[in-house]
């Protein structure tokens, strides 16, 4: 009898932000298979004869390709019990949990999804920026920075009015990004936020505009979210970090 697999989403970095069903799976989980961002106080919650295998990814480097992610994952099925997948943030959204559930069905696998808080709307929130708030905008859009083929520009499309637009894995894409959303006709003067770290007690933030978010950023790195929107402007009331000492720098530009 094959075991089952748990494609598990650890939250945006914080360990507070597991879900409770994430934290019992990974107590009990004969095996771990693990991502570049996962916090390595969640990891420490696994028991000592737990397998914790390390596949993360970044721009231009890949331990595994994803094929060979999703032939371990059924290779693991094969020979334990109670295998954890663990992506950061939800596995669902930029995840890939999608293509490895098809594979694990695929080859007979029985898997279940554990969603878990998307760094999309927790980063923006522990910055002080809401993705919607009553007589600002009515509805906020993720997108990723990332593309499907080498070599294709980025295109962000029009920002509806109203809206706030959250573009993850897109830093490295910044100058692309903006470029693309000034062609659109957004004003230049559109408030702007990229967010380092976020949730994490190093995370690092600047806040701007459409006009100056590329040089108020140069100090920022991966891995950071990029938020635009008037949503943004309110940070300076909302940034509960202001009164938490936990936090050792911010970095306010206007």
């Amino acid at each position: 009898m094959y075991g089952k697999v748990y494609l598990t989403g650890a939250g945006p970095g914080d360990p507070d932000l597991l879900t409770v069903k994430a934290l019992r799976l990974i107590r009990q989980a004969d095996v771990i298979v693990y991502d570049r961002l996962i916090n390595g106080e969640i990891l420490r919650e696994a028991k000592k004869e737990a397998i914790l295998v390390y596949v993360g990814k970044e721009n231009n480097h890949h331990t595994l390709p994803q094929e060979e992610i999703n032939a371990l994952l059924v290779a693991y099925a094969h020979t334990h019990e109670t295998i954890v997948r663990l992506k950061g943030g939800d596995p669902l959204v930029f995840g890939r949990g999608g293509e490895e559930a098809l594979y694990l069905s695929k080859n007979g696998i029985t898997f279940e999804f554990v969603p878990g808080i998307s760094s999309a709307i927790a980063v923006p929130a522990y910055a002080g920026i809401p993705l919607t708030h009553r007589g600002i905008n009515t509805s906020f859009r993720v997108i990723t920075g990332h593309q499907a083929s080498t070599g294709e520009n980025f295109n962000a499309g029009v920002l509806r009015k109203n809206e706030t637009l959250v573009i993850l894995m897109g830093l490295h894409r910044l100058e692309k990004i903006i470029r693309s959303l000034l062609n659109s006709g957004l004003p230049s003067s559109t408030p702007c936020a990229i967010i380092e770290n976020g949730t994490m007690n190093f995370q690092k933030q600047v806040f701007g505009t459409l006009n100056t978010i590329i040089e108020v950023s140069r100090d920022i790195h991966s891995p950071a979210i990029i938020v635009v929107g008037e949503t943004v402007s309110l940070h300076n009331r909302l940034n509960w970090f202001h009164y938490d000492a936990k936090f050792s720098q911010q970095y306010l530009s206007r």
